[in-house]
C-alpha cells in the first residue's frame, strides 16, 4: 500500500533540515512539511468519467537570520538538494531588510499535545482497506442517473456530474524552539451538480454535497437526488418587485455574512486599517442576542485543529459575546506591529449560537412568516473598509412561512453592521461538513432590489 502518512525517513528529513538551517546561521526556523494523498472518481450521466490520483508533497521553510526573515517551499525532497536549497535561501534572507517584528511565537504559546496527529480522531483507519474497485463502486452507488425516473412528477433530470473523493492530509511542524506538533486528517466527499429540465424544456442546475473525516458518516446515497430536487425547485420562478423584505438564509450559504466579519478582525486587516472593525475589540457593536464562538477542538468534526501554521495552541473563545468584540486573530508578526498581545492567526471552527426558540429552519420561516429565503448567492462583492456589500441571489419568496415560488436575479445590499444589528433569529441545524458552523439566520427588513 502506498505510504499517505507521513515516513519516519520523511520526518528525519525534516529533522534535519531543521538542525542544517542553524548551523548555517539562522536564528530561529520553523519548518513545516506536509504530505497529501487525494483518489477521485469522476461520474457522467450514469458512467465514470475520469479517475484521479494524486500525492503531494512540500517542505516549507521560514528562516530569521540576523533580525531578517524569509519563507520559502520546495516539493523536492532530497536531502543533498535540500542542503543547497537552504543555503540559497539563507543567502537571499541576509540581503533582505531587518524587521524586528518577525520571530518565532513565545515558547510557552506553542502547542504541547498534538504529537501523533490523531487527537482529535479525524483519521479514519477505514480508508486504508479502500482498493480502486472499492472507490469505484461506492461512486457508482451514489448516482441518481440509474433511479432518475423516480424522482417527482414535474421535471426531468437530463444530466448529472458527480465526484467522489478521499483524501489523507498529513503536516508536522518543527521549529528551533523545540516544538514538534502533527495533524493528521482523512476526508470523504461526495458532491453533484444536476441540471434537469421543465414540460416547457427550460433547463435548471443546482448543486448538493457531504463531506466526513470518517466514511461511515458521508451522507453518500442521497447526495445525487438531493441535486436534482434543489434544482428543480428553482423551476417556475417570478418576479419580485425591489424594496425591504425580512432575509432569511439557508445554512448552506449563511457563512457568507460571518466570513467578512472574521476578516476584519483578522490581523492583516486591522493592521493595514482596512477593515471596517478597526478599534472594535471590547466594543458592543452586534446585538446583545449575538454570540460567536471559535471551537477548534471538537472531536470527529473537519476544520478542528490544535494549532495554527505557527505551531500556536488553538483554545476555544468566544469571538463575539453578546454583541461584544472579544478577540481579534493576531499572528505573532500582526500582533507585534500593532503592539498587542498575539493570539491565533484565524478562527478555526467557528459556531454561531441560536438566537430565539427556531432550531430549524422550518421554524425561522414559521417564525419571520414573510420574507426571501436566500438558498445561494451569485456573485456581488464587499467593501473590506466600510463594510459594505452587495450580493446577487437565488432562493424563494416566502409568505405566511412556506415558500411561494422561485426568485432569481434580486440584489441584496446593506453594510454588515446594520445587518446583524437585525438579527431576528438563528436556527440550530449548521451542517457539520462546513468549515463554519453557521445555522439558518433572520434579518429584519433587509434591501432588495430588482
Amino acid at each position: 500500500m502506498e505510504k499517505a502518512l507521513l515516513t519516519s525517513e520523511e520526518i528525519a528529513l525534516a529533522q534535519h533540515c531543521l538542525a542544517y538551517a542553524q548551523a548555517q546561521g539562522a536564528a530561529q526556523v520553523r519548518i513545516t512539511l506536509n504530505k497529501s494523498l487525494l483518489n477521485l472518481i469522476g461520474l457522467l450521466s450514469g458512467e465514470v468519467d475520469k479517475v484521479a490520483h494524486a500525492l503531494d508533497r512540500s517542505l516549507q521553510l521560514a528562516l530569521f537570520v540576523d533580525g531578517r526573515y524569509g519563507s520559502f517551499s520546495s516539493n523536492r525532497l532530497e536531502k543533498e538538494g535540500l542542503e543547497r536549497f537552504i543555503r540559497e535561501a539563507i543567502a537571499t534572507v541576509k540581503m533582505m531588510e531587518p524587521d524586528p517584528c518577525r520571530q518565532l511565537p513565545a515558547i510557552e504559546r506553542e502547542v504541547r499535545d498534538a504529537s501523533d496527529g490523531r487527537e482529535l480522531d479525524l483519521y479514519d483507519e477505514a480508508w486504508e482497506n479502500l482498493t480502486a474497485e472499492g472507490r469505484r463502486a461506492l461512486a457508482l452507488s451514489s448516482m441518481a442517473w440509474p433511479r432518475k425516473a423516480s424522482f417527482e412528477k414535474g421535471f426531468r433530470l437530463i444530466a448529472e456530474e458527480g465526484e467522489y473523493s478521499d483524501s489523507v492530509f498529513d503536516t508536522l511542524i518543527l521549529d528551533s524552539q523545540g516544538l514538534q506538533a502533527r495533524h493528521s486528517e482523512t476526508s470523504f466527499e461526495i458532491g453533484y451538480e444536476s441540471t434537469v429540465e421543465d414540460a416547457q424544456g427550460r433547463h435548471y442546475a443546482n448543486y448538493w454535497w457531504d463531506a466526513a473525516p470518517r466514511l461511515q458518516d458521508l451522507r453518500l446515497h442521497d447526495c445525487a437526488e438531493l441535486a436534482a430536487i434543489r434544482a428543480a425547485g428553482a423551476i417556475g420562478p417570478q418576479e419580485v418587485p425591489g424594496g425591504k423584505y425580512n432575509l432569511i438564509v439557508d445554512t448552506e450559504c449563511a457563512a457568507k455574512l460571518v466570513t467578512p466579519v472574521l476578516n476584519a478582525l483578522g490581523g492583516s486587516s486591522l493592521q493595514q486599517k482596512n477593515s471596517f472593525l478597526t478599534d472594535s475589540l471590547g466594543q458592543r457593536l452586534f446585538p446583545e442576542t449575538l454570540t460567536l464562538v471559535d471551537l477548534p477542538h471538537l472531536k470527529g468534526q473537519s476544520g478542528s485543529r490544535l494549532f495554527d501554521s505557527e505551531g500556536v495552541a488553538t483554545q476555544e473563545r468566544a469571538v463575539i459575546e453578546a454583541g461584544v468584540v472579544k478577540q481579534y486573530f493576531l499572528s505573532t508578526y500582526t500582533a507585534a506591529k500593532m503592539e498587542m498581545a498575539p493570539t491565533v492567526e484565524d478562527a478555526t471552527r467557528v459556531k454561531l449560537l441560536p438566537v430565539g426558540d427556531c432550531r430549524t429552519q422550518e421554524d425561522v420561516l414559521q417564525a419571520v412568516g414573510d420574507g426571501i429565503l436566500v438558498t445561494g448567492f451569485n456573485g456581488g462583492n464587499s467593501n473590506a473598509a466600510t463594510g459594505n456589500f452587495s450580493y446577487g441571489i437565488e432562493g424563494y419568496l416566502v409568505r405566511d412561512g412556506r415558500k411561494v415560488h422561485p426568485v432569481r436575479e434580486m440584489l441584496v445590499t446593506g453594510n454588515f453592521l446594520d445587518l446583524w444589528n437585525k438579527l431576528i433569529a438563528a436556527a440550530d441545524d449548521a451542517r457539520p461538513c462546513l468549515s463554519k458552523l453557521i445555522p439558518t439566520l433572520a434579518f429584519k427588513d433587509i434591501d432588495f432590489s430588482a
